[in-house]
């Protein structure tokens, strides 16, 4: 995710109230990617993107459990046939 993705990602989680740090994967290049973390420490910190992302699917799950229906439902695929040219 970039900065702009990153400050909504941590406006969510604290609505939500689920801990994490958002922060650039180099500490030193905001223009980089972020990711979510247990610690604001760069040197100690653990990458915990994945496990935030299961909880806040969990949280809107259990918030409209047709959500739930839908992705148990998995991906839907389709054709694209294009028009006659005649």
């Amino acid at each position: 995710m970039d900065a702009e993705e990153a400050r909504r990602v941590d406006a969510t989680l604290r609505r939500l109230g689920i801990p994490g740090v958002v922060a650039p994967e180099v500490p030193d290049n905001a223009a980089g990617s972020w990711r979510v973390y247990d610690s604001p420490d760069p040197r100690t910190r653990k990458d915990t993107t994945a496990d935030v992302l299961a909880v806040v699917v969990a949280r809107f799950q259990e918030a409209d459990p047709e959500l739930s229906r839908d992705v148990e439902l998995g991906p839907t695929r389709c054709f694209i046939i294009p028009p006659d040219e005649d």
